[in-house]
């Protein structure tokens, strides 16, 4: 990576970003929709369906039996199934503090990568 700690640069959307998306976040969070870098997604669906939106901020990011990442998956993946609805997707968005350790993004990413593939969201 290229720094060791989150920098503005890398919300700037130009290089940093790229790279940023690239190394990292690719890495955990890749498939056949996010592999494309669109903006936005067309899915195709038939019938109704159900969509859940969540922010989650906790303080410390990591704490005994999990982190924010496994956190923001799994109580998304909860509120769709509470519905009785099959979750089939995530959408996730991140507001990051510049100053952030990167080995830190990098655990929650992964963590969320990993929960998103337990659940069958990614």
């Amino acid at each position: 990576m290229m720094s060791e700690r989150l920098l503005l640069d890398h919300g700037s959307g130009g290089k940093a970003s790229q790279r940023l998306v690239a190394e990292m976040f690719m890495r955990h969070l890749d498939n056949e929709i996010l592999g494309r870098l669109d903006d936005a997604a067309f899915l195709n669906v038939s019938g109704p369906i159900a969509m859940s939106t969540d922010s989650f901020t906790v303080d410390p990011i990591f704490f005994p039996g999990g982190d924010i990442g496994c956190l923001a998956v799994h109580g998304t993946v909860n509120d769709v199934s509470m519905l009785g609805a099959r979750p089939l997707y995530l959408t996730c968005g991140f507001i990051l503090e510049e100053g952030l350790d990167l080995s830190d993004l990098e655990r929650v990413v992964a963590s969320m990568g990993q929960s998103a593939r337990e659940a069958g969201v990614l």
